[in-house]
């Protein structure tokens, strides 16, 4: 592993509680498939932090930055984030420019998809969610978070909308099976110290967000919160292509 793979396994206590959650199911999934390694596609997840030190080969797709809306909101691939991949990632064996909703990559051909808060940004949710399918094998599972619907109706910034929790599962039903739909992280102080993330520049601000992400991930750990409809920020679902 690289360096900043080792950093990233010792902060990992107290890095995002939503990336723990995506983490821990990959990671199930990796264990499963026993002394075969997983072929792993993130859409739009860039830096893909949840698959870091996993037994799996990561495939990283996204959009290119282009547009004014991506550049504010750091949406896309840009040549410095593809670079930074290639030297900071050992298990990351492609980056490539892609649109899910009409994806040039080639059927079942991955064992596992993740799109972590990507859902809410696409238009034709209907296709990316039935390219999927396609380029899952057989028995491969999507792994992917959107915000919560049920709490926050409401799009913001350039989200297309924030999906309901039956609404969700309906649209993933049409192309997969055993689908699960579970709310995920809890709101409060905790989770809003946590997103301030980390600098060095700011040793107080950094110290403050790892203790809200190590307090929100112990808040958040709990089964009760998988039918927590209000008070909790995202929906993590799971689904198996037939």
């Amino acid at each position: 592993m690289t360096p900043y793979e080792l950093f990233y396994l010792g902060m990992e206590p107290f890095l995002l509680g939503l990336h723990h959650q995506v983490r821990v199911r990959v990671r199930d999934l990796a264990r499963r498939a026993g002394p075969e390694r997983l072929r792993v596609l993130d859409v739009g997840g860039r830096s893909s932090h949840y698959t870091i030190g996993l037994p799996v080969d990561v495939t990283i797709t996204d959009l290119p930055r282009e547009t004014d809306q991506q550049h504010a909101y750091r949406l896309g691939l840009t040549t410095q984030t593809i670079d930074r991949l290639r030297t900071r990632r050992s298990n990351v064996r492609g980056v490539e420019l892609d649109d899910m909703t009409r994806t040039r990559l080639p059927a079942a051909s991955f064992d596992c998809v993740i799109a972590v808060e990507v859902l809410e940004h696409v238009v034709d949710d209907e296709a990316f969610v039935r390219n999927v399918a396609t380029v899952l094998r057989p028995g491969g599972h999507f792994v992917m978070t959107t915000p919560n619907g049920d709490w926050k109706p409401v799009p913001v910034g350039d989200h297309k909308r924030h999906y309901r929790r039956a609404q969700l599962r309906e649209l993933l039903e049409r192309g997969l099976s055993e689908v699960e739909v579970d709310y995920a992280v809890v709101a409060g102080l905790a989770r809003n110290l946590g997103l301030r993330g980390l600098t060095a520049r700011r040793p107080i601000k950094s110290l403050l967000s790892m203790g809200g992400n190590f307090v929100n991930r112990a808040l958040s750990s709990g089964r009760h919160v998988r039918e927590r409809m209000h008070g909790t920020h995202h929906l993590i679902a799971t689904g198996v292509k037939a």
